[in-house]
């Protein structure tokens, strides 16, 4: 009897790459002088005011064409970080239109966002199906960078599929746009996100922006949400860490360039890896969760954004999952029921992919589950920064086939497929 579902193994792989970078806010670290005076904000203001024209010229120029190979419309988003430094400078009105360019960029900083990893891929259906060739499909993937500090952002990639055929992953635009901050809610929530300027998903990067976001952006899972009247939307459910605590929020948009960034609240919402049920269910909206640390629970709110108790949905069963278990993405609808790819931790915390199938009319009930991993981690591909690792926040099916992009080692992205019909029979 076959025991384990066979999985084609592509030969994509998405590895980091340390030239793409975003500009992002930086200020001098130390805030005044032994003795008080100046802060160093206003001494560095105060010097760039004081240069005559020819070393004002030629600092702007090398910096403007140094930044003009990675980035776009250099000159706007100088004078966008001027303003944001107005309010810690005496007198700004008294500097002209270059010397507040120079000031902009001697308060940013290039980061590269993707250097040290690429990792913990989730694909949905891009919302452009146009101009494809017969049984092919577009998609967009969120990947997990990782930068200096390792601190972790969110960066896209698209690229086309043709089940039973190959992987393309389109090249990512040399472009990277920062994120510009619009209206803040009460609680420091973002209501209004735009990548300013993008022309390619690829070019839209979410880094840290708010406290509870200090130290990354985790883990994204996306779903392609179909409301009720068939109106979609982009949700994607993440972690925030602060440095010292984690909390789950929610992504939101219709054309990866402009998101909403809101934090969730209830009892639940203080754990990692929820995941949104593609569509309402009974009316109601339907989340997975790991709020305990160790099992599946299943959650259902009249509101997105609120999360409250909940009921434990699967738990350790088998030895690949004896540590703890999780979601590796959101649910997909199938005739059978809903798919849910799952995560492991066992022996030397080694992390593998299963899966397991809900009941379609009331997904809070367990069905089956594969009783050995889908995919572990594999003598050539276990090594990196996080050995023993494969894991995923969210496979794409059309027909009876799934595309899975999956991560190695914390490190890098690799791609398979499965039959489901394959999936399914070894399930138990």
């Amino acid at each position: 009897m076959i025991d384990r579902a066979k999985l084609t193994f592509h030969d994509v792989v998405l590895r980091p790459d340390p030239s793409r970078t975003v500009v992002r806010p930086f200020e001098p670290g130390y805030s005044r002088r032994f003795g008080g005076g100046a802060t160093r904000t206003q001494e560095v203001a105060d010097m760039i005011g004081a240069l005559d024209e020819a070393e004002l010229t030629r600092q702007l120029d090398g910096i403007t064409a140094s930044l003009d190979e990675n980035h776009r419309d250099v000159e706007t988003m100088l004078m966008r970080r001027f303003d944001d430094m107005k309010p810690r400078l005496a007198d700004p009105d008294r500097f002209d239109q270059r010397q507040r360019e120079l000031i902009g960029a001697y308060f940013s900083q290039e980061y590269a966002y993707e250097a040290a990893a690429l990792f913990n891929p989730s694909a949905v259906l891009h919302p452009d199906q146009s101009g494809l060739s017969d049984g092919a499909v577009r998609f967009v993937m969120s990947l997990r960078g990782i930068g200096e500090g390792h601190v972790s952002s969110v960066t896209f990639r698209t690229g086309t599929w043709t089940p039973g055929g190959e992987i393309v992953v389109d090249r990512p635009s040399p472009v990277s746009v920062p994120p510009i901050i619009g209206e803040l809610g009460d609680d420091g929530a973002v209501v209004d996100l735009a990548c300013g300027g993008s022309q390619d998903i690829s070019e839209t990067v979410l880094f840290p922006i708010l406290p509870s976001q200090r130290q990354g952006i985790e883990d994204l899972r996306l779903v392609r949400f179909v409301e009720d009247d068939g109106a979609v939307m982009y949700h994607g459910t993440y972690t925030a860490f602060s440095g010292s605590e984690a909390r789950s929020e929610l992504l939101s948009g219709t054309d990866f360039k402009s998101f909403e960034m809101r934090a969730l609240t209830g009892d639940a919402s203080g754990g990692k890896g929820m995941a949104l049920f593609p569509r309402r269910l009974g009316g109601r909206y339907t989340m997975l969760g790991r709020q305990d640390g160790k099992n599946i629970w299943y959650h259902q709110s009249d509101d997105i954004l609120d999360w409250n108790g909940g009921a434990k949905l699967v738990a350790p069963r088998y030895p690949w999952e004896f540590v703890q278990m999780g979601n590796c993405g959101s649910p997909i609808e199938l005739d059978e029921g809903w798919l849910v790819l799952t995560h492991g931790v066992g022996t030397v915390r080694n992390y593998c992919v299963g899966a397991c199938l809900l009941d379609k009319d009331d997904p809070s009930k367990l069905l089956a589950r594969t009783p050995r991993p889908v995919l572990a981690p594999s003598p050539h591909e276990r090594d990196g920064y996080v050995p023993n690792v494969v894991y995923s926040c969210g496979a794409l099916v059309q027909g009876r086939t799934m595309m899975l992009p999956y991560a190695v080692a914390d490190s890098f992205t690799a791609f398979a497929t499965a039959d489901i019909d394959d999936l399914l029979s070894v399930m138990e």
